[in-house]
């Protein structure tokens, strides 16, 4: 999961909590999956391609 997380565009810096947190608002039972590394196939993943735009304008 981690893995996973760590490229997601959702997984960012919370400088409040001075950690890494998932921005998408997960209901109940996803959170608790989150949590607990238990959370596989994220419907909310986008991959954080930051070359993206530069293939697109070619």
């Amino acid at each position: 999961m981690a893995s996973q997380c760590e490229h997601c565009l959702n997984y960012e810096f919370d400088e409040d909590y001075e950690c890494m947190i998932c921005t998408v608002d997960l209901d109940e039972d996803e959170m608790a999956h989150f949590i607990t590394n238990t959370f596989h196939n994220c419907p909310y993943f986008l991959i954080d391609d930051e070359y993206q735009i530069v293939r697109k304008q070619n």
